[in-house]
C-alpha cells in the first residue's frame, strides 16, 4: 500500500503535548511540542490529572501550530498517527481521542503507535540505519535493550526491574531538593564535579541478564543523605505544601558530590550493559534514544566506549531524544505501508508487552 503525503502525528503518552507532520519520505515538515514542566515541577514529578487535563487544553493550538509550520491544511492530510500507549491512560485518551476525531471527519486512515517504537525510529530522523542493530530506550518511563532486525521485526532482551534510569534521576533529584526535572538539574550541578570522591553502587551491572535496577541506587543515596545530615528538618505546616528542605551550613558542598556520583554510576551501568548486549548479538551498531539519552556525561561515555570498540553510534538529537510527535510519524510510515490501520474503537494501553506485537 502506499504511503501518505502527508501523516499529522500526535503524542501525549506523559507531560508533553506534541505535534508534528511528516511526509512519505520520511522529511519532517513541523514539529510543535508543548511541556508541561512548570505545571508539574512543584509537585516533583508529573501527576497525571494535571497532565490530561493540560492536555485538553494544549492539543488544538499544538496542532495548529505544526500545520501552520508545514505550511498545510487539514484537508492536504492523507493519514493520522498517535500514540497509543505505553503511558498514563488520561494522557493518552486526549489524542487517541482528537485523533480519532480528525480521522473520522476528513475520512482518512489513522495508525496507533507504540511509544517505544516511536523513540527507536527517531534514530532515523538524520541518520541511515543498518539491520540488525542493538537499540536502548532510556527515559523517564523505560530502561529497556532490544534487538532489531528490521523495522517489523523488534525483540526485547532487557529492561528495568524497579525504576526506570529517568525516574530514578528525578527521585534522587528530589531527595537533594535540586527540584524537577532531575535529568537536567543533577546534569547541571555534576558538571566539573568529582564523581569519583563518592563511590555509589551500580546495581545488576555485571550480572549475567540484560536487565536494569535503579531503586537499589536510589536508596543508597537516600541513606547516604540521611546519615550524613545535609539537610535540617522541613517546615511541615498546613498552609499548602512543605517547605523545601533547607541545607545545613557548610553541608551544602555534599549535593553536587553526591549527585555527580549518581550521574556516574547510572551512566556505567547503562554503558556496560549496551555495550555487552552488542557484543554479546554480534551487532556493529548501537541506537540509543529516550529523555535520558540527551544526557551529555550518557553520550560522552558511549561514544568513547563504542569508539574504542568499533561500534557505530547513532544517538538522535536531543530534541528527537525527549517525547516528540516527529519520531511517531516516522513509526508510522512503516504501518501506512503494510496497512496497519487502526479503527475508530482504538483504546489507549497502558503497558504494552511487544513493540510489534499485541498489547
Amino acid at each position: 500500500m502506499s504511503t501518505p503525503a502527508h501523516i499529522l502525528a500526535i503524542e501525549t503518552s506523559c507531560d508533553e503535548t506534541a505535534a508534528a507532520v511528516v511526509a512519505g519520505s520520511e522529511d519532517i515538515l513541523s514539529s510543535v511540542v508543548a511541556s508541561q514542566v512548570k505545571d508539574h515541577a512543584v509537585f516533583g514529578g508529573v501527576v497525571p490529572e494535571i497532565a490530561s487535563r493540560r492536555h485538553i487544553e494544549l492539543i488544538e493550538p499544538v496542532v495548529s501550530a505544526a500545520l501552520r509550520q508545514a505550511d498545510l491544511s487539514l484537508g492536504d492530510l492523507g493519514g493520522i498517527a498517535v500514540t497509543q500507549g505505553p503511558g498514563l491512560i488520561g494522557a493518552l485518551l486526549v489524542g487517541i481521542s482528537y485523533a480519532k476525531a480528525l480521522a473520522y471527519g476528513l475520512d482518512i486512515p489513522i495508525c496507533g503507535i507504540n511509544h517505544l517504537e516511536g523513540h527507536l525510529c527517531a534514530a532515523r530522523i538524520g541518520a541511515e540505519l543498518a539491520y540488525p542493530h542493538m537499540g536502548m530506550v532510556v527515559s523517564g518511563g523505560h530502561t529497556s535493550l532490544y534487538v532489531v532486525r528490521s523495522e517489523t521485526d523488534i525483540t526485547q532482551i532487557g529492561q528495568t526491574i524497579d525504576d526506570a534510569a529517568g525516574e530514578a534521576f528525578d527521585k534522587v533529584a528530589k531527595l537533594l531538593n535540586l527540584g524537577y526535572p532531575g535529568g537536567v538539574i543533577i546534569e547541571q550541578v555534576s558538571r566539573g564535579v568529582d564523581h569519583l570522591a563518592l563511590d555509589l553502587p551500580r546495581p545488576m551491572m555485571n550480572d549475567d541478564t540484560f536487565d536494569f535496577s535503579f531503586s537499589g541506587l536510589k536508596t543508597a543515596v537516600l541513606t547516604l543523605v540521611q546519615k550524613s545530615g545535609i539537610f535540617e528538618e522541613p517546615d511541615l505546616r498546613f498552609s499548602g505544601l512543605p517547605e523545601a528542605k533547607k541545607p545545613r551550613p557548610g553541608k551544602e558542598h555534599l549535593i553536587p558530590v553526591i549527585a555527580a556520583a549518581f550521574q556516574a554510576a547510572v551512566v556505567d551501568v547503562l554503558v556496560t550493559k549496551a555495550l555487552r548486549a552488542v557484543r554479546e548479538y554480534g551487532m556493529g551498531m548501537l541506537v540509543v534514544s529516550g529523555g535520558v539519552a540527551s544526557n551529555t556525561a550518557l553520550r560522552e561515555a558511549l561514544k568513547g566506549k563504542t569508539s574504542e570498540e568499533g561500534i557505530r553510534l547513532v544517538i538522535p538529537d536531543r530534541k528527537y531524544c525527549t517525547d516528540n510527535a516527529a519520531m511517531i510519524g516516522i513509526a508510522s510510515i512503516r504501518h501506512f505501508m503494510d496497512g496497519r490501520h487502526a479503527d475508530l474503537d482504538m483504546n489507549a494501553v497502558s503497558r504494552w508487552s511487544s513493540i510489534t506485537g499485541k498489547h
